[in-house]
């Protein structure tokens, strides 16, 4: 038999840091996102569909969001299986306990794993998170009770993959490995990890659109082919509406504003959807790094966002400070200044030479 499987799509999370237009450009792609899962369910004729929790966020679903998950995976027309997870956690006030699901959908509901037949032979073991925190993990003194091939669904952690997860992820529901084994289970379909983890038995597929910049590994949705006697073979189906890049640009010689946006420009010239630059480099006393600005030169993309990492202005500090006027005085008071570190230092040089040119307007330094 055939499974599509995907989990963390995260619907309706605020994505802070791109304005609140792009913002909800973004939720309204992992609407999409979900559809094309759906669809991708559909084109390959599976047996089911099965999300590994995190599908929304309970803090901030609406009731728009509730009737779009029902309409979509009743469009599914395959049997869909949702485990909830900590984000979407199942309650009496969650879409899961209160939407009209059509009979095609099955939610598990219970903090145990409980068992649903998938095929003849075949039994899907599910768990829901049903509060803020969380217990013992769903495999601990859990073993299957019945002959034929045993898969799991659910939310947690695997513990041995915690330490490459993104962003110091915290354990729910955690497990090893080994107790999937130990349970009696040939394969565990999960969520909660956004980085994409295969493994023997068991499966991250990864949130399917990004969430965030700097995600890696190639995440989506997962077609798993369930053989007889257990075994799993999986094809990964970049599924993602969104397009989000990272991107270092070095600024090479910019001695003002205007070619600063030049090279900035050029490096996201050929990028579509969302990027993010960090500029480094070395930038003249008169070049503005505002990213608020610096964003609005490159028109073609969804949003730009920029900051400044390690930036070093080309002033000659040192000449500076022998200059026999109050300005040589400032200069070498700030750089004998023990209490500032050298990011601070920069930044009330600069500033404080540009007040001395009576840019008084242009003061800000990042």
């Amino acid at each position: 038999m055939r499974v599509l499987h995907f989990a963390d799509l995260h619907l309706d999370t605020p994505f802070h840091g791109v304005g609140p237009r792009h913002a909800r450009a973004r939720r309204a792609a992992l609407r999409t996102t979900l559809l094309r899962i759906v669809a991708l369910a559909r084109e390959q004729r599976v047996d089911a569909l099965l999300c590994g929790g995190d599908l929304y966020e309970h803090d901030r679903f609406s009731p728009d969001t509730a009737a779009f998950l029902r309409d979509a995976f009743e469009e599914a027309a395959v049997p869909v299986h949702l485990a909830p997870g900590h984000h979407d956690r199942y309650g009496p006030r969650s879409p899961y306990h209160q939407v009209a699901w059509s009979g095609n959908v099955h939610v598990f509901a219970e903090d145990r794993l409980v068992a649903e037949t998938l095929a003849d032979g075949v039994t899907l073991w599910g768990a829901a998170h049903r509060g803020t925190t969380d217990g013992d993990g769903f495999l601990e003194d859990f073993a299957v009770d019945r002959a034929g091939v045993h898969l799991a669904l659910f939310h947690g952690s695997e513990l041995t993959g915690l330490a490459v997860q993104e962003g110091g992820r915290m354990p729910h529901a955690a497990f090893t490995a080994r107790q999937v084994e130990q349970a009696g289970l040939h394969h565990a379909f999960l969520g909660h990890f956004h980085a994409p983890r295969d493994a023997e038995r068991h499966t991250y597929p990864g949130n399917p659109d990004p969430l965030t910049f700097g995600e890696q590994g190639r995440r989506g949705a997962v077609l798993h082919t369930v053989h007889d006697d257990g075994r799993v073979d999986r094809v990964r189906h970049d599924v993602a509406t969104s397009r989000v890049h990272d991107v270092a640009v070095e600024l090479a010689g910019a001695a003002r504003t205007d070619q600063v946006r030049e090279q900035v420009a050029a490096a996201v010239a050929g990028l579509e959807g969302v990027v993010r630059v960090t500029l480094g480099g070395a930038v003249g006393p008169e070049a503005d790094l505002r990213p608020d600005d610096l964003a609005r030169c490159a028109p073609h993309l969804e949003a730009l966002v920029v900051r400044v990492g390690t930036v070093r202005p080309t002033t000659d500090f040192a000449a500076l400070a022998e200059e026999p006027t109050v300005r040589g005085r400032f200069v070498r008071d700030v750089r004998a200044d023990e209490d500032l570190d050298d990011d601070t230092r920069r930044r009330v040089l600069v500033t404080g030479l540009r007040a001395f040119d009576g840019r008084t307007a242009d003061l800000a330094v990042l």
